[in-house]
């Protein structure tokens, strides 16, 4: 029996018994994380269109729901959604660059203004443990800053970068659930 925060988890013996998967799609996403951080631009062009291309299908499901709905009052909101989907999705599939950029931007905005909300509330509201959360302001600042300096560049390798990291610490995750399965 394993706990995690406090909640008791049964693992079974059955799901146990295949570790070895899950410590190989841990490896294989470290592996696919590394190669994205390797070649962060190609990973940005590639999250991108993938991105655009679901956004695409979505604007087609929301079509489909336009018209099932018929002239109920969510019509209107299908159809709205359709659009805006569709616009959004061709965008980032017709200008992948040009998208990553713009949302580069955003990443550091949205990096800046939560730093700095981050420091302030946890000086503000001083809880316990409060220096680790202005820590992690910081930290958050600094990386929207880090950011912003290198913009448009950053637009071409952050997302990608952004991406690798995740997925890396993503596989560590499966690795630490496989061995943890391994002792059960």
């Amino acid at each position: 029996m394993a706990t995690a925060d406090g909640f008791a988890m049964d693992l079974s013996r059955d799901l146990a018994q295949y570790w070895g998967w899950f410590l190989l799609w841990g490896a294989l996403l470290m592996l696919l994380g590394v190669g994205a951080v390797a070649r962060s631009i190609t990973a940005t062009i590639a999250s991108m269109l993938f991105f655009g291309w679901l956004l695409v299908f979505a604007a087609g499901v929301e079509v489909v729901q336009a018209v099932m709905v018929g002239h109920w009052a969510g019509f209107f909101q299908h159809a709205l959604a359709a659009i805006l989907f569709g616009v959004l999705g061709l965008i980032l599939v017709l200008r992948p660059l040009i998208s990553a950029e713009v949302l580069t931007f955003l990443m550091a905005m949205f990096f800046l203004v939560g730093g700095l909300f981050q420091i302030v509330g946890a000086a503000v509201l001083a809880f316990p443990g409060w220096g680790w959360n202005v820590l992690d302001g910081i930290i958050t600042l600094a990386l929207g800053a880090l950011i912003l300096l290198q913009w448009p560049a950053s637009g071409l390798w952050a997302i990608g970068l952004f991406i690798g990291v995740d997925l890396i610490f993503y596989g560590l995750a499966w690795i630490a659930i496989a061995f943890e399965l391994r002792g059960a």
